[in-house]
């Protein structure tokens, strides 16, 4: 993974021609970015999210924020019930339950 201003970008290594290519993971719009080596590689991200915010300014646009913090889940309905169950059991909320499975799951993983 690669950061440049918050904006994340993960990226692939082409052996066959010997090119990096990545693109920016958290937004609607699309940024895409490739280079030679690592050096080229950043320099070319750092242009293209730079190119990126120019372009939303110039249009009156607000440019895309990474992940806001907010994420909609789907789920069987049996799974959301014994959900609501268990976080009322629990004292807390659907929300909080949701979030410390997460944070749990992402430990887990290093």
């Amino acid at each position: 993974m690669i950061e440049y201003k918050g904006y994340k970008g993960v990226f692939e290594y082409d052996p066959e021609i010997e090119t990096f290519a990545g693109h920016v993971i958290d937004l609607r719009d699309e940024i895409y970015f490739e280079g030679d080596s690592i050096k080229d590689f950043r320099a070319s991200m750092t242009r293209a999210v730079d190119h990126y915010l120019e372009v939303c300014e110039k249009r009156g646009e607000e440019p895309g924020r990474p992940f806001s913090g907010q994420l909609r889940v789907r789920m069987d309905s049996k799974l959301h019930q014994r959900a609501a169950v268990r976080a009322a059991t629990c004292g807390v909320s659907l929300n909080t339950l949701v979030v410390q499975a997460l944070e749990h799951e992402l430990e887990k993983a290093g």
